[in-house]
């Protein structure tokens, strides 16, 4: 395997960790960015705020997207297989 490979390798594996991870990051810090005004227009700091919407929206964008991730997560290493099985 040559240097140039291995690269491709290592950023594939990037862009799949950024495909996974960014829908989920961007809400959340929607989400966050959202209740933060609502509790300075309102001067309510109660912690829970944040937290229970976060959860309760991750956890519908997980059911809604899971069948997704999973794909994306099984053509790359399907892929990787594939790199090793030729070696």
């Amino acid at each position: 395997m040559t240097q140039g490979e291995a690269l491709t390798i290592f950023r594939n594996a990037i862009l799949v960790t950024i495909k996974l991870a960014g829908p989920i990051l961007v809400l959340s810090i929607v989400i966050g960015l959202v209740i933060a005004i609502f509790q300075a227009a309102t001067q309510i700091h109660e912690q829970t705020l944040t937290f229970v919407p976060k959860v309760l929206v991750i956890a519908i964008l997980l059911l809604a997207s899971g069948s997704w991730m999973i794909n994306v997560l099984s053509d790359f290493m399907k892929e990787m297989f594939n790199i090793m099985a030729g070696l």
